[in-house]
């Protein structure tokens, strides 16, 4: 499948089993998601969900409902579900608390990396029983943490189910690129046999043609070059997968190898100056994850799970500035790593009555990075703090909880998650932490009157640490290196959330949502010794937001068939700079980023299309020595998708960004009046680009 929206100056990763965020190498300039929030158009639907009558929480959605759509696989349907999101998880280190809000059959994919999406993405909507939308909980649903979850009831029947996808993206002045995969399915009863062969590419809808323009406090511009950058990459995979009854109960198991390579360059020219910044990196990657589920005795279940993840890469940036006819010394910054992470995960689940599930078991973890890093400007080499390391976690979490459906309005869910772990350093530093949190969680779903639901979570949620922190970095286009730090501790967050859902005229919803954070250990950019700066702990910080998502079905208005959507969360974050003493927000968090979609179903003509319009949208970075982010205005995203047959779709995306600021302030000292050295403002034009798709099933 193809990702509706695109991810704005972030580069995608676009495959056969779903578009991944490729993680932005550190040493490169980046600004990141532009679109991860925008409205996915769910289309108008000729009849309403049921309601589960003894849970009032769950909607189920049959096939007709998404009929006027002609879906190609569930993916396409479980889009078309109104109010509800796809999310594939953040790939954070361990299983719980990692995942995404997909269930198939009640459970989630054998893997982490086999998203929800991914396994949607190669199941034709002719398997597909029904869909259950699940709000605040329900029993023997695995919420990980979710407030709503959707779990797909897949038919047992025999088939081969086959689907062959391509895509173009043409860039106007860019460097064009496509894609294709290819999936096969076999089912028989129980058994699911499945390969997935993809060639993805690497894209991003914020490369273009701008200026820098660099001045001084009093105005003077001190640099006025032109600007260009662009990028390209991509990667080739493989998966197997395969499921069937097994001992008593049912295992499904999944396997991948791939490999990937990614290049981004950019050069700033003017009258005898030439400035030239380039990223390469190529790695190889791979998995295996089992799930073994087994019925134990009537009410009494239990799942295990295995998962190992490796990886290893190699990369390069490189600068270089000529001023006339003098070549400044080139500055090199090289890395070379390799990652790994293995889990066991077992359970059990006690369904004690229709109305009350007990579930409790234990995980274990073993995670590792071993870098090594060299910057050197002209071939000297300069000692960075933490050039070459390699950091492990050992991890063990036991957790409990319990789903009680007090009565058919009103479901309680209660648990709590105990973790000890102890991550270790050595290389150039050596250093041991032990840790450990008790993580309680609240729940309550009330559901007062039908198409009203009222949901409270109160919740401990602990982050996990990026092991690229501990490492130095660079991002040599804006002449920063960092060093790495040894001395990272994991956020803390206690949140408090309620949200209120109204539903009407079948497919039509308002939600409003309000959440409140406690953060402690708040984890952004610090200052080293040495004019440095790294990611650490900078103290306790809050977080409000407020959360809105309005669907409204248009039919009565005599625009048959059509929708219009709106979507915000706006944020107001709060925190204390560790180097001025003064409270700003929290780096990396937008504040705000609405989004209004129009779409239409044409049922005679086999056709529906969608119109986005993001109105603005900003992300800013605080840095001991500069402020740093983007700004963006007016992002439009317009699709028709036109299906000939019940097996044939073939889709048109153009996406237009016409107002893209990457702005920086960099400061003179670290003072805490911190004076500007300079103000640099790089305005750029986004290439418009356009999607091809056609995607053939049979």
């Amino acid at each position: 499948m193809t990702k509706t929206i695109l991810l704005a100056t972030t580069a995608i990763l676009l495959t056969a089993g779903g578009a991944h965020a490729q993680t932005t190498p550190a040493s490169t300039a980046s600004a990141p998601q532009a679109a991860a929030q925008t409205p996915v158009p769910t289309g108008p639907t000729s009849q309403s969900p049921l309601a589960d009558s003894s849970q009032q929480g769950v909607l189920v959605f049959t096939p007709d409902f998404f009929a006027a759509q002609r879906p190609n696989t569930a993916l396409d349907m479980v889009n078309r579900v109104p109010g509800f999101s796809v999310q594939d998880g953040d790939g954070s280190r361990g299983f719980e608390g990692a995942v995404g809000n997909v269930l198939i059959n009640g459970s989630r994919p054998a893997s982490k990396n086999d998203t929800g999406s991914s396994v949607l993405g190669r199941t034709l909507v002719a398997q597909v029983e029904r869909i259950e939308l699940v709000r605040g909980g329900a029993p023997g649903i695995d919420m990980q943490g979710y407030s709503v979850v959707v779990n797909v009831v897949t038919k047992t029947q025999s088939s081969r189910e086959h689907i062959l996808t391509g895509t173009a993206f043409l860039f106007e002045g860019g460097t064009d690129a496509a894609n294709g995969s290819y999936q096969f399915t076999a089912r028989d009863g129980d058994r699911v046999i499945g390969f997935t062969l993809s060639d993805g590419v690497s894209v991003s809808d914020a490369n273009g043609v701008g200026r820098v323009i660099r001045r001084a406090p009093d105005g003077t511009i001190l640099r006025d070059e032109g600007y260009f950058n662009d990028q390209q990459g991509g990667g080739q995979g493989i998966r197997g997968n395969y499921a069937n009854t097994f001992l008593g109960g049912k295992i499904d198991l999944t396997g991948r190898i791939g490999q990937n390579d990614y290049s981004q360059w950019s050069l700033q020219d003017a009258p005898n100056v030439l400035r030239r910044n380039s990223y390469d990196e190529d790695g190889t990657s791979g998995e295996f994850g089992a799930v073994y589920t087994r019925p134990i005795r009537s009410g009494l279940s239990s799942e295990t799970r295995f998962i190992h993840e490796w990886s290893d890469f190699d990369s390069v940036s490189l600068s270089s500035t000529r001023l006339g006819a003098v070549d400044s010394p080139e500055q090199r910054f090289e890395s070379t790593g390799e990652s790994s992470e293995t889990i066991l995960r077992s359970l059990l689940r006690w369904e004690r009555s229709p109305s009350l599930t007990f579930e409790g078991g234990g995980e274990v973890a073993y995670n590792m990075l071993e870098v090594e890093q060299a910057f050197s400007v002209g071939g000297v080499n300069v000692p960075l703090p933490s050039a070459s390391v390699t950091v492990e976690e050992t991890r063990g979490e036991a957790f409990g909880k319990a789903t009680w459906r007090v009565r058919p309005n009103l479901t309680v869910e209660g648990g709590l998650r105990l973790e000890a772990s102890t991550i270790s350093q050595s290389g150039d530093a050596d250093l041991e932490k032990s840790f450990f949190f008790a993580k309680p969680r609240v729940q309550v779903t009330w559901t007062p009157m039908p198409q009203n639901q009222v949901r409270f979570r109160f919740e401990r949620e602990l982050g996990q640490l990026d092991f690229g922190d501990f490492a130095a970095s660079a991002e040599l286009s804006d002449e920063n290196v960092y060093g790495g730090n040894v001395d990272l501790e994991p956020e803390q967050r206690w949140i408090s959330e309620i949200t209120y859902e109204r539903r009407f005229l079948g497919d039509g919803i308002v939600s409003i949502g309000y959440r409140h954070d406690e953060i402690i250990d708040v984890i952004d950019r610090l200052p080293l010794p040495g004019n440095l700066s790294a990611t650490g702990n900078i103290g306790d910080g809050t977080l409000d937001q407020l959360a809105v998502n309005v669907v409204v079905p248009l039919d009565w208005t005599g625009f048959s068939g059509g929708q219009f959507q709106f979507r915000n969360t706006w944020n107001k974050t709060e925190v204390t700079d560790p180097t001025t003493g003064l409270t700003r927000p929290i780096s990396g968090v937008r504040p705000s980023q609405p989004g209004f979609t129009i779409s239409q179903d044409i049922t005679s003509w086999k056709l529906n299309w969608s119109v986005t319009y993001l109105d603005s949208l900003q992300q800013i970075s605080y840095d001991p020595d500069q402020t740093s982010g983007f700004r963006g205005n007016d992002y439009l995203e317009a699709f028709a998708e036109y299906k000939p047959t019940p097996t044939l779709s073939i889709r048109a995306q153009v996406n237009v960004w016409n107002d893209f600021r990457v702005e920086r302030t960099v400061f003179a000292n670290r003072s805490q009046a911190r004076p500007i050295d300079y103000v640099e403002l790089r305005p750029i034009d986004p290439r418009t680009f356009w999607q091809i798709r056609v995607r053939k099933t049979f």
